[in-house]
């Protein structure tokens, strides 16, 4: 009565886990919107692209006018004569400035250029970034899915152990059995252990990880993602996907435009420079006490003739950094595709592996039921038995491995053609790529309509 009533408490025990664990369940897409809404990675790379957005005003303001006004307050004073007379005056004057650049050989517009390049730099860096914290994500929450998994299965292997132990000593007592059956349950007693132990460090670490890249620890989770309709049909066409939408190769492209812009900008420091300098003065122009005002008005042009070289190095640095940003896209290029296919090839051998352990666990089942049975009946001996669980144990741990590598693979194939972004995804998040910001730092003039107002 007492071993039923323990029974019916663990059961009651084991099912209100259960229910607390469903009410706690986090799905795949709760743990990607969380960590998009949260994770510093792509909150760092958002400010990035605001700050390189700032650069394209900084470049537009040498093409505008700088105007500003001063005041000046000055006191004089000395002692001379024979008499060491003293005497001193004050003067105050307000003005104002103005100075603009009318003509640089189009050294601003390449510096517009380039900055508006490297403002895309970075908006596609930020895409990149995204993909790769929510692709982390995706590992990480498979990682805690499988390990959990695998501490289940191999405690089952030490109870299963457990109880072989247990029979074998049983065996041995009625005279049935072997000291040697009982030594080798033991020992692979101790290698299930083993293996729990490392399998739940193993999830330890995979929570860690998920903590990491979601913001907070993992409950019962749930894969329940639907990515079926963001799966490229072939790999050729995963390839040309990748090529056309990678946010790494995209920023890529970008960086050649920035570094063209460049070159030309280096280029054009060669040319004349024309400026437009005006000032007024409006009160106490001539002196104190004095009334009217005064300006002038004059352009000035310059031409460089000789800088010590440092024009020139700057144009044969500037293209070797063009060349340079072209070898980049290259390698960047290879580097995607070759990702892709390496995505692909994991998908195809996990789908093969899952196949295979399926059948191999659905065949092991039934050869160790068959061969405790013979054991039972002094058909077979205890090593069979363990030499079968284990077989059936590294199968079943093959088949949860293959599981988990397939949703990955399959979210790295997505991400490899460049469609592991919120929006692909349908994550219920307020996307931020930066271009609003950048919308509005171009418009130059409202920093003066700000302090008009």
């Amino acid at each position: 009565m007492l071993r039923k009533r323990v029974l019916f408490a663990g059961a009651a025990a084991l099912a209100l886990s259960l229910v607390s664990m469903q009410a706690q369940a986090e799905t795949l897409r709760e743990a990607l919107t969380n960590a998009y809404r949260t994770n510093p990675n792509i909150a760092s790379a958002q400010l990035a692209v605001k700050s390189s957005a700032e650069n394209i005003v900084i470049a537009k303001s040498g093409k505008l006018p700088q105007i500003g006004a001063s005041a000046t307050y000055n006191n004089s004073w000395s002692i001379g004569g024979p008499t060491g007379d003293f005497s001193s005056s004050n003067t105050f004057q307000v003005g104002a400035s103005y100075n603009q650049n009318l003509f640089d050989n189009f050294s601003t517009e390449a510096s517009i250029e380039q900055s508006r390049a490297m403002a895309e730099v970075a908006r596609f860096a930020l895409a990149n970034a995204e993909q790769n914290v929510l692709l982390s994500v995706v590992d990480a929450f498979m990682s805690v899915i499988r390990d959990t998994q695998l501490v289940s299965l191999r405690s089952e292997s030490v109870s299963f152990y457990q109880a072989q132990v247990r029979s074998a000593q049983d065996r041995l007592d009625i005279g049935e059995g072997t000291r040697l059956d009982v030594s080798q349950a033991q020992a692979r007693l101790s290698q299930a252990t083993a293996s729990y132990r490392a399998a739940m460090g193993n999830l330890q670490i995979s929570q860690a990880s998920y903590q990491r890249w979601v913001g907070r620890p993992p409950q019962g989770l749930v894969a329940d993602f639907s990515y079926n309709n963001l799966m490229p049909a072939s790999i050729d066409a995963a390839v040309r996907a990748s090529e056309a939408n990678h946010p790494a190769i995209m920023s890529a492209k970008a960086m050649i435009r920035a570094s063209q812009a460049g070159a030309d900008a280096a280029q054009a420091a060669f040319g004349p420079t024309l400026d437009l300098i005006g000032q007024i003065c409006a009160f106490n122009c001539s002196g104190a006490g004095t009334t009217g005002m005064t300006g002038s008005v004059r352009l000035q042009l310059s031409i460089p003739i000789y800088t010590g070289g440092r024009l020139g190095a700057q144009v044969r640095q500037a293209n070797l950094e063009q060349v340079s940003s072209e070898v980049d896209a290259m390698s960047t290029r290879d580097q995607i595709r070759e990702s892709v296919i390496t995505a692909w090839s994991t998908l195809q051998n996990a789908n093969a592996q899952i196949e295979s352990a399926q059948a191999t666990v659905s065949a092991g089942r039934q050869v160790l039921e068959g061969i405790i049975q013979e054991r039972d009946v002094g058909q077979r001996t205890t090593l069979d038995v363990l030499n079968s669980q284990a077989e059936l144990t590294t199968a079943q741990e093959t088949l949860i491995s293959a599981q988990a590598s397939r949703v990955i693979a399959s979210f790295s194939l997505i991400a490899a053609t460049g469609r592991m972004q919120a929006t692909d995804l349908g994550l219920p998040v307020r996307v931020d790529t930066g271009e609003r910001y950048i919308q509005t730092v171009e418009d130059v003039w409202q920093e003066l309509r700000a302090v008009a107002d």
